[in-house]
């Protein structure tokens, strides 16, 4: 069965609650050579790490990927608490200066407003509380990356769009190059003759050589196995996109092989019309590499 082409540049968000709790999954992507995960955990929750790097891995196969986990506990589920060790050297400073600086001593609110000295803790939840908040937010993982997938989908079938009117540019090229006259070997003795009458008016040469120039001059420029490779490259680009599924990588080998071909094609060209087609050749090809470059 199978699957549309996927672009790597995507966005998704999913949010849920437990009890206790409300959280909020993130995940993001952009072109990556291979599969690149970042994780931004919520404090207390590295233990999930591992889970979360599976799930991505079973879903996405390229991409730099971006994970952020936001957690907020219910405010009634917390202590306030003073940290000793902050308040100890607090106090040991006010002590210190009290000998040196003149000035009114601190109240209390003030010292306990500085910061460090006064903590809000989360209370500890129940073992069956912290496996129930963990399953909730593997499920919301689960369901940012199917979106995830989704919106890659979608921008992979517009870029597949572009991509084949890359195709149809670049066999539309290969045709005209085909056609044009001055691959055949009687426009390339025509052309040597004409040379010749310029160069060398008073010599004549016989016939067959000419014809013998001609056809070396016609061999050396021929580009017949260069639009046949064109041609069968065409056809594989295209079959690839048709299956989708992660051709990001075979696609972007295709491109270069229709780089190399067209730069043979110009170095062969004689004549200065089909340099011209060659080099709209390079220019389509470079638009489709750099479509190329954003698949899976």
């Amino acid at each position: 069965m199978s699957h549309s082409l996927a672009s790597m540049t995507g966005y998704a968000r999913a949010a849920g609650t437990a009890p206790g709790a409300a959280f909020t999954c993130e995940v993001k992507s952009v072109n990556g050579r291979g599969l690149d995960i970042r994780m931004r955990l919520a404090p207390g929750f590295d233990a999930l790490e591992s889970d979360i790097r599976q799930l991505i891995g079973k879903t996405l196969s390229r991409g730099s990927v971006t994970f952020t986990l936001n957690v907020e506990r219910d405010g009634a589920g917390g202590d306030l608490l003073v940290n000793q060790q902050a308040l100890a050297t607090v106090l040991a400073a006010l002590a210190d200066l009290s000998g040196r600086v003149d000035a009114d001593r601190p109240r209390l609110d003030g010292i306990l407003g500085l910061k460090g000295v006064l903590e809000q803790r989360d209370r500890p939840m129940g073992p069956a509380a912290e496996e129930a908040l963990a399953a909730a937010i593997l499920e919301s993982v689960a369901q940012a990356l199917a979106d995830l997938v989704l919106a890659r989908r979608q921008e992979g079938t517009h870029i597949a769009s572009v991509l084949f009117e890359r195709l149809d540019e670049i066999e539309a090229l290969v045709a005209r190059a085909d056609a044009h006259p001055a691959r055949s070997r009687d426009a390339i003795l025509t052309r040597l003759r004409q040379q010749l009458a310029d160069l060398t008016a008073d010599i004549a040469i016989p016939d067959d050589r000419l014809a013998q120039e001609a056809l070396l001059l016609a061999t050396k420029a021929d580009i017949r196995e260069e639009l046949d490779r064109l041609t069968a490259h065409i056809a594989s680009a295209r079959q690839l996109i048709i299956a989708g599924g992660p051709a990001g990588r075979r696609l972007d080998f295709l491109a270069q092989e229709f780089n190399r071909e067209a730069n043979t094609l110009c170095a062969k060209a004689n004549a200065v019309e089909l340099t011209a087609i060659g080099l709209d050749l390079k220019a389509a090809i470079d638009q489709l590499r750099e479509q190329v470059q954003n698949i899976e």
